[in-house]
């Protein structure tokens, strides 16, 4: 196997640690940035629209763009957005999870009825028509969309009202393409927002990683609920109970080489909140923090092997940190903000011309330290560097 696609929404941090595994890597995304540009062989853009919505991009414009490489491709991988689109009638392998399965797993309303039939711990969800029976406050979000852009807490039943109103007034307006009817309510967890991830084959999963994600960091974004990055290990008490819900889950749900599951780790333990069945944010601070090839691994699962350092749960070596830098402002890469960027630790890095509208993400910095003090502190101090950049 040599020549790969890789097709998501945003598809860096697969297609770079594809090309770190020694495989022909090719790409259709949404923002084809610099360095995904460095490592891919070729790479296609979706739409040249200063907004992409995913919904909106239908499986003919993939084919085309899959057909516009007159590659016979060994293999393909979906990623963010695109992991439930059927193109196992291509003739192509497709190493993803089975549409039917991804379809179970993603809409969370699905999602919570499979959890409870399993016994395991997991936020009471509702259906958007049953306000009247829910108890505050109530987390609000979409059925199937990632990343929590569109994640709002509402303590009373006139908060949860405006949102929804917010909602329906957007309409097909709305660059993420959501109704009212795509909008589910679920019990307000609290606690530390922790993810764990995994490689499994048909018969064996092995957690290799528990990582603290960072969602609605002030400093990083003016959204209160937006996926902001990772940081990896995350040391805790909890991390074998983690781990273990995790497999069990994940070979559970027959899910097949790299899924994660994301948890709030409140006072009285785990709670599971989603399964992400594809290659997850957390990615770029797993590798560095482990040394593992998740792309690699990713392969080999769906081999039925598991590589030979999976042979056991890994342990970090050093703390990683990715952090998502979102626009204060509508800003615009020029060659004189690129130039600043580069003397950064940055991935994720736009091409000149990149247009960010307010809380649209920028760029990401990724940095290694011995502590997680230490790399926090790495990682405030490059986005610092980074606002005076931009703004």
């Amino acid at each position: 196997m040599q020549d790969i696609l890789v097709i998501g929404y945003s598809t860096r941090n697969i297609v770079c640690s594809a090309r770190r595994a020694g495989y022909n890597v090719y790409s259709i995304d949404a923002f084809t940035d610099s360095d995904l540009v460095e490592c891919a062989a070729a790479s296609r853009v979706f739409d040249s629209a200063e907004t992409v919505d995913v919904k909106s991009i239908t499986r003919e414009r993939i084919v085309e763009l899959i057909d516009s490489f007159g590659v016979d491709f060994d293999a393909i991988v979906l990623g963010s957005g695109f992991e439930m689109m059927d193109l196992t009638d291509l003739p192509f392998p497709i190493l993803n999870n089975s549409p039917g399965v991804m379809q179970e797993v993603s809409d969370k309303e699905r999602f919570a009825k499979k959890l409870a039939s399993m016994g395991m711990p997991h936020p009471r969800t509702h259906d958007i028509t049953d306000i009247d029976s829910v108890n505050y406050p109530v987390m609000v979000k979409p059925k199937c969309a990632g990343g929590g852009i569109l994640n709002r807490v509402a303590r009373d039943v006139g908060e949860l009202n405006s949102y929804l109103d917010e909602i329906s007034s957007m309409g097909v307006d709305m660059d993420f393409g959501i109704s009212v009817d795509d909008m589910l309510i679920q019990e307000f967890v609290s606690g530390v927002p922790v993810s764990v991830s995994v490689i499994s084959t048909k018969q064996t999963a092995v957690a290799v990683a528990v990582n603290e994600q960072m969602i609605g960091v002030p400093w990083l974004t003016g959204l209160p609920f937006a996926y902001c990055g990772n940081i990896t290990p995350y040391e805790t008490p909890y991390a074998e109970k983690l781990c273990g819900i995790s497999e069990e889950l994940i070979l559970k749900l027959g899910l097949v080489g790299s899924n994660g599951v994301d948890f709030m780790l409140g006072d009285s333990g785990p709670i599971v909140i989603e399964v992400n069945a594809r290659f997850q944010g957390s990615m770029d601070s797993v590798e560095l923090a482990t040394g593992i090839n998740l792309f690699d691994a990713h392969v080999n699962a769906f081999a039925g092997e598991l590589s030979p350092e999976l042979q056991v749960r890994p342990v970090a070596k050093q703390f990683a940190a990715r952090a998502v830098i979102y626009a204060k402002n509508r800003v615009v890469i020029d060659e004189q903000a690129m130039n600043g960027l580069h003397r950064e630790p940055v991935t994720d890095i736009p091409n000149i011309g990149y247009l960010a509208d307010v809380n649209e993400p920028v760029t990401s910095v990724l940095c290694t330290e011995k502590t997680r003090g230490d790399v926090m502190a790495h990682v405030k101090n490059s986005v610092c560097n980074i606002r005076d950049i931009i703004d």
